[in-house]
């Protein structure tokens, strides 16, 4: 089972099915039918996300973040680094290793990328380009106190089981939405970022199962 979830497992499925250019609209919308039309109408900001695969020996993990709690959006949420692409950013790739280096200080020369997952759209507005990379063990890492208040690991083999994808719901704008949760020991991994977890799961392993 192990090699399933290695690191070079993952590399070579990542660099094999999953197409660049891939034009299909992933996002909180295909978990809730009900609200396609809404989504339509909201302006999306672009942004970038890094999907750190930590690529230790046995099995590989995925990084996470724990945001500060008295940020104005997403107060103590899990989270993948990232942020809104800005003018500066030659590319969403190098606008995902910004954010990282800004909010955890991963250095860019530190991240093998390996391209992108699907694009996500959230209800909140943002036009997420989550960018896949894997990174050998043991980098050091400094967390921006002002954004982030803890960095944690996640084992693949945990996030890429269905059976941890569990459904949750909620009254948003007195309608209520669903989405997916995925809680891993006293942490709470839900809304965009266990969608976007959810989405890799069925671009790379939904065969497996």
């Amino acid at each position: 089972m192990a090699a399933l979830y290695s690191a070079d497992e993952f590399r070579q499925r990542a660099l094999s099915r999953l197409t660049d250019g891939d034009t299909r609209e992933f996002g909180d919308h295909r978990f809730n039918p009900g609200l396609e039309d809404f989504f339509k109408t909201i302006k999306r900001q672009p942004a970038a996300v890094l999907v750190p695969v930590i690529a230790h020996e046995r099995e590989a993990t995925i990084l996470l973040t724990e945001r500060t709690h008295d940020l104005p959006s997403h107060p103590g949420q899990i989270a993948f680094p990232g942020g809104k692409v800005d003018a500066v950013d030659e590319s969403v790739e190098a606008a995902a290793l910004r954010e990282a280096e800004e909010e955890i200080g991963l250095l860019p020369a530190r991240v093998d990328v390996l391209g992108r997952a699907p694009d996500y759209l959230t209800g909140s507005g943002f036009h997420i380009a989550p960018v896949l990379g894997l990174v050998a063990p043991g980098a050091d890492l400094t967390l921006n106190p002002g954004e982030v208040a803890d960095a944690f690991e996640v084992p693949l083999s945990f996030l890429m089981n269905p059976a941890n994808h569990r459904r949750g719901s909620r009254i948003w704008q007195g309608v209520e939405r669903t989405f997916f949760e995925m809680p891993y020991q006293n942490r709470y991994i839900w809304g965009v970022t266990a969608g976007i977890l959810r989405v890799l799961y069925e671009q790379l392993y939904g065969d497996e199962r």
